[in-house]
């Protein structure tokens, strides 16, 4: 059973979002069956999470540090991911993968390296629809939380 996080009063507005969307990505995963030892490292950064005081400045950070960890915890060990997880993350990998390897080769061959910023819009445009690919992917094997985590 994975932790409940600490009831909280009186926080930011900015920080009660992020502390929202960490309590609503609990409820989500508590609906699934997990193996102890990633039960017991969800427990352990939420207990963490939880000595924080409402009015300690780090917290809105943390929270996001946390949020963050959880999710990847999920994604490597069993590919449960939230929704647009993958899109997300191909968009820049799109971008860095693609886009300036084209960029490059196009200015290179051209002799005009002030062509390297058109692989990047190419690449994102690839990392976009192949992380859409995986995401629809996900959610047809049942692998994704209904949570968008916004940043």
């Amino acid at each position: 059973m994975i932790a409940a996080p600490k009831q909280r009063t009186q926080l930011p507005e900015k920080t009660q979002r992020y502390y929202d969307q960490f309590q609503h990505l609990i409820l989500e995963i508590q609906k699934r069956k997990l193996p102890s030892d990633l039960l017991t490292v969800i427990n352990n950064r939420i207990e963490t999470l939880n000595q924080l005081s409402d009015t300690d400045k780090a917290l809105k950070s943390e929270i996001q540090k946390t949020q963050s960890k959880i999710v990847g915890l999920l994604a490597e060990k069993l590919k449960i991911v939230p929704i647009n997880y993958y899109r997300k993350t191909w968009f820049v990998l799109g971008m860095t993968v693609f886009g300036l390897p084209m960029g490059t080769a196009l200015g290179l061959s051209l002799g005009n390296m002030g062509l390297l910023g058109l692989g990047l819009p190419v690449g994102m445009f690839i990392g976009l629809a192949m992380g859409a690919r995986m995401d629809k992917k996900a959610e047809e094997e049942g692998r994704q939380l209904n949570i968008e985590i916004k940043s």
